[in-house]
């Protein structure tokens, strides 16, 4: 199951990757926010990283306006490594080398059209399990 959260700038591009999702037949839970009114992205950010953290979800995907801030928050929570990309390459090295487990886009930065290109690379691409990049992530966790 996959969470998904976002602030004011991100709700239209959720709403596509929610619609997406479903076309995929991939359960998603909303997690928020619902409507363009302005909201704090971290308290959108964090609740997507505690869902992901407690292991109650596989992955997450967050969206704020540049993506950056909504990050930096998830990032906050310990077991979680969430990564900003707004191209395909990027979501496809970070699921083989580093184990992302929550996806950032940024709302203002990337149109719905590529956005929903990352998500399908960042969901569908698995981690390479290689020892180096475990070695790595091991030192990203202490």
């Amino acid at each position: 199951m996959i969470a998904i959260g976002c602030d004011h700038a991100g709700f239209e591009l959720k709403e596509e990757i929610a619609k997406h999702l479903a076309k995929r037949g991939l359960q998603y839970e909303d997690f928020g926010c619902y409507s363009t009114d302005s909201v704090d992205y971290p308290i959108y950010g964090k609740k997507v990283a505690h869902a992901v953290a407690t292991g109650e979800y596989e992955k997450g995907i967050i969206i704020c306006g540049t993506g950056i801030g909504i990050s930096i928050s998830a990032n906050k929570v310990v077991g979680v490594r969430a990564a900003l990309c707004g191209d395909c390459f990027s979501a496809e090295a970070t699921r083989l080398h580093n184990d992302a487990n929550i996806l950032a886009l940024g709302a203002r930065v990337t149109g719905p059209g590529l956005a929903l290109k990352i998500v399908d690379t960042f969901l569908d691409t698995p981690f390479s399990g290689e020892e180096r990049h475990r070695r790595r992530i091991d030192l990203i966790e202490e």
